[in-house]
């Protein structure tokens, strides 16, 4: 048995190096020099510099030697630590681990594996020329390298097998790379993965023809080998290196079988469930991604110290995965342990700074995002995300500087580019928008989102005529009924361009008017406040998909779920729970998402409703009350949610068993709901909320009083009702004489000037600059029917 250096070895060479005056200790002086040749692609300031000595020598003070500085020991205890990757650190200082040591003296080569497969004899001698340069820095290292010499002869037949395919395969035209540089950095832990992982192209294999078969059955082949091995622990040895080569090549379903044998004969190592993961998640397996994750965070738990340097990777990667869920509050909470663990682990705060943009947690976003870019100046994603998070916050034009920051570093880099475009849209500064929207393009041709917004963008800056081709471009990309509205938008435009209908030149198409003068036509027509407040709330019931998800599915979580009562905070019994178990509630009853569309919805009911129930920011949730508001707005029966959201205040612990609930707990549920959902009236009304001391009960008859109360309940239910149930009716070719496009859901129709206003443009209080009246009068139509019905009973 061999090894081919320790990671000791490799600190001591790191040590020697800056050990200029070989006094046994790295003093400030030296550690500057070690910090910047190791990230020689980062110009630190005297103030960064100074700021990680202090951090070093204040966390490592029991291995500081007077003015000597660090000892050995000391580093080495750093990258225990996982302050640092002693790999890549090697690397980067181009140290050569069987090199000549001025105190050792010279080491004796390593012997050279004798040929084990007949079949690959040939060339054998091709192969030891290259094995310097071919052996990759993780087999060098004792905690996760080779150890057996047969295992090397197998990693040897191994790599002649797989340059044997992709010759085969180059000559046939078959392997294919893809450019992945343009896209964000998911942010991978390069600690026990490939160097190639983030910067490198994708090689996509050729699966389906006879060669790859083949090479199937001959890596098969090898695993047998190592599976024959005279002990459990050279057969483990053998199937991890197997599944390492393999995966550096990115044959990743291939390395999975390897590493998932490794799982089985050695069940309690964290080395192949972590590498396991990374094979699944790379292959969009992410539910098996997490799993396995959590198998290597357990056994790295129950390992004690051996492992405790891979924790801030192994939570950064579970993250990751759970992230390719759509759970992405509970992600930051494995991105915000690897940080605690590691406060140098710069990869972990980007992500943990994306990840809170992503739930709409700004703020904390900005403060992680800039952590990030302190310790890694040029991390373009970082300041690509920091950047949205700025605008979102609105400090729009420190947001554009960091967007060209991103994009300097980074000059393909299509989030940056993309979101810029979006931003230089909402300032109006339209031609600046279409330039960005071209250079995302330039990139990568077939984004259709990005070819509309460049028409959007085009026809803002008054250029119609290419707006039309970018639109007629974007319609080749994709068929989505958007696109069909907006070329009818365009011809609409053009018309009116041309008929200008007596409106005077350089006047604005509408005027705003008060709602005072906006009267309605029958009983059936809704108020324009009103039906304002009822958009909103479907806007987020369509963000959140929630009129999707049955109100039954809450009474079933109810039931089935037990919740340990707590006093968490405000000393009254509830069965709260955490923001990340509440997501997991969530993902069950909207399991129809998809990922990404489920990161959409917790984002929004995040910002709208989590936002007011954790108002002292603990991270905690009353879950009754959380299902009670929810449940206005999920699907069914308007009568069957207000039952439910009365089932849930009662399954509440304070009023649990009976039938009847406290008075003064039915009146903050209203004001809460009316807080969240109609905040323009709702939030004042909950300041006055506290010190309420009634002690009546209220039933379910006189709640419903209260509930449908058009003043101070929630009696715009009804309209949120007949918005779900009409949004899609389209009324023929009849436009919105606002915004010119066609009319979906509601028309309103003033009498007297005869004009059409759409749902939106009325309950804004938009009308044509053309009809200027004291006052006007709409009149409302669901659908088509029910005007020709108006028409008849007219004649």
């Amino acid at each position: 048995m061999a090894t081919r250096g320790t990671r000791s070895e490799k600190v001591r060479r790191i040590f020697n190096q800056f050990d200029s005056n070989h006094d046994g200790g790295l003093n400030r002086e030296e550690m500057a020099s070690l910090v910047g040749a190791v990230n020689p692609r980062v110009k630190f300031s005297d103030e960064q510099i100074n700021a990680i000595l202090d951090e070093v020598f204040r966390t490592y003070a029991e291995f500081i030697d007077g003015e000597r500085g660090l000892t050995y020991e000391g580093l080495l205890r750093t990258y225990d630590d996982g302050a640092g990757d002693v790999d890549r650190d090697f690397d980067a200082l181009a140290l050569d681990i069987n090199a000549a040591d001025d105190e050792e003296g010279s080491k004796a080569p390593v012997p050279v594996s004798e040929a084990s497969s007949s079949s690959i004899v040939d060339e054998r001698m091709a192969v030891e020329s290259q094995k310097k340069q071919r052996t990759a820095a993780w087999a060098v290292s004792p905690n996760h390298g080779i150890v057996f010499d047969d295992t090397w002869k197998i990693v040897d037949d191994l790599e002649i097998l797989i340059k044997r395919l992709k010759l085969k395969q180059a000559k046939d035209g078959k392997v294919k790379g893809e450019n992945f540089d343009a896209y964000s950095d998911a942010g991978w832990s390069r600690e026990l993965g490939p160097s190639t992982e983030i910067s490198e192209k994708r090689v996509v294999w050729d699966e389906s023809g006879h060669d790859y078969a083949v090479f199937v059955k001959e890596v098969a082949g090898l695993r047998s080998r190592a599976d024959s091995a005279r002990s459990r622990e050279e057969a483990f040895d053998g199937q991890m290196a197997i599944g390492r080569v393999l995966y550096e090549h990115q044959l990743f379903k291939e390395a999975l079988i390897s590493f998932k044998r490794a799982c089985e004969l050695q069940p309690v190592d964290v080395r192949p469930h972590f590498r396991a993961g990374n094979c699944y998640y790379v292959l969009g397996r992410y539910k098996e991604a997490k799993e396995e994750f959590l198998l290597a965070l357990e056994a790295a738990e129950a390992g004690g110290n051996q492992w405790a340097y891979l924790l801030p990777q192994i939570y950064v990667n579970l993250g990751i995965s759970l992230e390719g869920e759509g759970m992405v509050l509970s992600a930051c909470e494995y991105y915000r342990e690897a940080a605690i663990l590691c406060p140098t682990h710069f990869r972990a705060l980007k992500l943990l700074g994306s990840a809170l943009f992503g739930v709409g947690e700004y703020r904390a976003a900005v403060k992680a995002l800039e952590e990030a870019i302190f310790m890694k100046p040029d991390y373009a994603d970082a300041h690509c995300d920091l950047a949205s998070a700025l605008h979102a916050m609105g400090e729009d034009e420190r947001a554009i500087e960091v967007f060209q920051k991103a994009i300097d570093l980074k000059p393909g880099h299509i989030d940056a580019l993309y979101n810029l475009g979006g931003l230089y849209m909402d300032l109006g500064r339209f031609q600046r928008a279409s330039e960005m929207y071209t250079r995302v393009l330039a990139v990568w041709p077939n984004h259709w989102r990005a070819q509309l917004n460049k028409a959007v963008s085009l026809l803002g800056a008054g250029e119609n005529e290419e707006a039309k081709r970018a639109l007629k471009e974007a319609l080749k990309m994709t068929n989505r009924v958007e696109l069909h509205d907006a070329i009818s938008h365009l011809k609409q435009l053009q018309k009116k361009k041309n008929k200008p209908n007596g409106a005077i030149p350089g006047e604005s198409p509408f005027v705003i008017v008060e709602p005072t003068k906006f009267k309605t036509v029958g009983e059936k027509t809704t108020v324009r406040q009103e039906l304002a407040s009822a958009l909103q709330i479907r806007a987020l019931q369509k963000v959140a998909r929630l009129n999707r998800c049955n109100v039954e599915l809450l009474k079933k979580e109810m039931s089935e779920r037990d919740v340990p009562v707590s006093y968490s905070g405000s000393g009254v019994p509830e069965k709260s729970i955490r923001k990340p178990n509440l997501e997991e509630i969530l993902r069950k009853l909207l399991i129809f998402l998809k990922p990404d569309t489920f990161q959409g919805a917790v984002k929004a009911i995040n910002e709208r409703i989590l936002s007011v129930l954790d108002e002292n920011g603990s991270g905690r949730l009353d879950l009754g009350m959380f299902y009670a508001i929810l449940a206005p707005i999920c699907g069914g029966p308007s009568e069957r949610r207000k039952r439910i959201a009365f089932d849930a205040l009662l399954w509440r612990p304070m009023n649990e068993g009976g039938a009847n609930l406290k008075k003064v707990d039915a009146v903050r549920y209203i004001k809460l709901l009316r807080a969240i959902y109609v905040p323009s009236h709702g939030s004042s009304e909950l300041m006055e909320l506290h010190g309420d001391v009634d002690t009546s009960m209220v039933s379910f008859s006189e709640f419903l009083v209260m509930f449908d109360d058009p003043d101070w309940g929630f009696g715009i239910m009804p309209i949120l009702v007949k918005l779900e149930t009409g949004d899609r009716n389209r009324h023929g070719k009849t436009m919105c004489s606002v915004c010119r496009y066609p009319i979906i859901g509601s028309r309103f129709k003033e009498i007297k000037s005869h004009f059409n206003l759409c749902n939106q443009c009325y309950s804004e209080g938009k009308v044509p600059s053309t009809f200027k009246q004291e006052e006007y009068r709409f009149k409302e139509y669901g659908n088509e029917s029910e005007t020709m019905k108006d028409k008849c009973t007219c004649f």
